[in-house]
C-alpha cells in the first residue's frame, strides 16, 4: 500500500489573458481600423488573447507525515498549485490526488463568511473540514485562546482587523486536526509574537504525524520546519530534495539573475537598476569577509518625490542580518527628481562565506504608504578561507550552517586568557 498523502501527476494550469485593445490617435483611425477588421476572416484577425501557463508538467509526491516547503519567486506558480490541491480551482491538465482530510489557509480568512460572527465561523469551517459538532466543541476553547479574539467572538468577522482575521483563520485550520495542512504565507501577517506562535503550532502539527505543505518566502521558517524543499520556477519543479540543499541552490541562482525594474505610476518613480560594488568601486557579486559593500540605486522620478524613506536589508539564509533604514536613522533625501543615483555603503561587512540577498522598500513622506514594497532587488556571495582569519577546527565546516554575522567580541577565560574574535586578519 502506498504511503503518499499528496500525489501530483503532470499537473498544468493555464489562464486566458486578454490584451488591451489597440489605441488610436483619432476617431478616423479608429473607424478605419474597425472597418478593416470586418473584412478580415477569422484566421486573419488580430489576436487579443493568449494562454498563460501558471503550471506545466508538475509532478511530485508528499508522503504521509512529511513536512514539505515550497519556495520560488513571485509568479512561479506556488499559490496556483496550492489552490488546485485545495480544490479551489481545477487543473487544465494532469491531476492532483489527496488522501485524507485537508485544511487550507491560503489567504487571510479563506473560507470565512464576513456576515457571520467569529463563533459561527469556527463551527462553519469545522463543518466544511468534515468535523462533527462534538469535535469542534472539544477544540473550541483552544482555538479561541490561540486566536486571542475572545472579546470579539460574537462580532461579525467583517469588522475584524486583518491580524484578528488571520489569527482566527489559522487557529481553526491548525486545531481541527486535519490529516493534511496546507499553508500559504501565514507568517507574512501579524506581529512577531503571533508569527512565532504560528511556527510553533505548525511544528506541533508536524510532530503529531500529520502532513504539512508550507509555502513561504521566509527561508528561515522553511529550514526550521520542513524536511524537504520543492523549488518552483516558471511553473515547473526546478529542484526537489533536502531543504538545506534546495534553499542553498535557490540563493545561488538569485545571484545570476538581473535586478527587476520597479515602476510606481502613482508617484512617477522607477527604480531602474541596483548595482553592487566593492570598496574599490568595482561592480561585483562576490565579496570577502570584512570588505565594504556599496549598493548603488539608479532611479527616474517623473515628478518630485518629497522626502522619501528608503530601507535596504541584507538577508542571509536564515533571515535578516542587518539593515540601513531611513525610518530609523532619519537620513533621507529632500527630493527625488529626474534621473539620479542613491548610494548606500555598508562598511566592513561582518559576514561569513554564504549567499545573501538585498531587499529594498520605498515609502513616501508620511512613512506609512508604500511606493515600493519590501522586495528582493539584488544578491551577492561572500567567499573566503576562514582559516586566514584565525578560525580553526570544526567551526570551519559549520560556519555556513550557522550564524552568518560575526561582530568583534572576546572571551575572558577563567585563567585570565583573552580570546578576541573578529574578521580582521591576524598578524602574520
Amino acid at each position: 500500500m502506498s504511503d503518499w498523502a499528496i500525489k501530483v501527476e503532470d499537473l498544468g494550469k493555464s489562464y486566458r489573458i486578454k490584451h488591451r485593445a489597440e489605441r488610436h490617435s483619432s476617431l478616423r483611425d479608429a473607424i478605419a481600423h474597425k472597418c478593416k477588421s470586418l473584412f478580415r476572416d477569422n484566421g486573419g484577425g488580430e489576436r487579443t488573447t493568449e494562454d498563460f501557463w501558471a503550471l506545466r508538467n508538475v509532478s511530485f509526491e508528499v508522503k504521509a507525515g512529511e513536512v514539505a516547503g515550497i519556495i520560488g519567486h513571485n509568479g512561479a506558480g506556488k499559490s496556483t498549485l496550492l489552490k488546485i490541491l485545495s480544490r479551489i480551482t481545477e487543473p487544465t491538465e494532469g491531476r492532483a490526488r489527496i488522501k485524507g482530510r485537508i485544511a487550507s489557509l491560503l489567504e487571510v480568512g479563506t473560507g470565512f463568511h464576513g456576515e457571520l460572527t467569529g463563533r459561527e465561523n469556527i463551527f462553519l469551517n469545522g463543518a466544511i473540514l468534515g468535523m462533527h459538532r462534538a469535535e469542534i466543541i472539544r477544540k473550541f476553547d483552544e482555538i479561541v485562546a490561540f486566536s486571542e479574539v475572545e472579546k470579539f467572538l460574537d462580532t461579525p468577522v467583517k469588522r475584524y482587523s486583518s491580524g484578528m482575521y488571520m489569527r482566527l483563520a489559522f487557529a481553526v485550520a491548525a486545531h481541527l486536526e486535519p490529516e493534511i495542512l496546507i499553508v500559504d504565507e501565514v507568517l507574512a501577517v501579524g506581529d512577531a509574537a503571533f508569527q512565532k506562535r504560528c511556527l510553533g503550532k505548525m511544528k506541533d502539527v508536524a510532530e503529531g504525524g500529520r502532513t504539512v505543505l508550507f509555502v513561504s518566502h521566509n527561508t528561515e521558517a522553511i529550514r526550521s520546519l520542513c524536511q524537504r524543499g520543492i523549488w518552483l520556477k516558471q511553473g515547473r519543479v526546478h529542484r526537489d530534495g533536502k531543504t538545506d540543499e534546495v534553499v542553498e541552490a535557490y540563493f545561488e541562482s538569485v545571484s545570476t539573475e538581473p535586478s527587476v525594474t520597479h515602476l510606481n505610476p502613482e508617484y512617477g518613480l522607477t527604480i531602474r537598476n541596483v548595482k553592487l560594488k566593492n570598496g574599490q568601486g568595482e561592480e561585483t557579486g562576490q565579496f570577502s569577509p570584512g570588505e565594504d559593500l556599496i549598493v548603488e540605486i539608479s532611479y527616474t522620478a517623473q515628478k518630485p518625490v518629497e522626502k522619501p524613506y528608503i530601507t535596504l536589508g541584507v538577508l542571509g539564509l536564515y533571515g535578516t542580518c542587518f539593515t540601513a533604514n531611513m525610518l530609523l536613522d532619519g537620513a533621507r533625501p529632500q527630493v527625488l527628481e529626474g534621473t539620479g543615483t542613491l548610494v548606500c555603503r555598508f562598511k566592513s561587512i561582518p559576514l561569513l562565506p554564504q549567499n545573501y540577498t538585498i531587499k529594498m522598500s520605498v515609502r513616501p513622506q508620511n512613512g506609512v504608504d508604500s511606493i515600493m514594497e519590501y522586495q528582493e532587488v539584488s544578491s551577492f556571495r561572500v567567499v573566503g578561507n576562514l582559516a586566514l582569519y584565525g578560525y580553526k577546527g570544526i567551526f570551519l565546516d559549520r560556519a555556513s550552517r550557522y550564524t552568518p554575522v560575526v561582530v568583534p567580541y572576546e572571551w575572558l577565560l577563567p585563567d585570565g586568557t583573552r580570546t578576541p574574535v573578529s574578521l580582521n586578519r591576524p598578524p602574520v
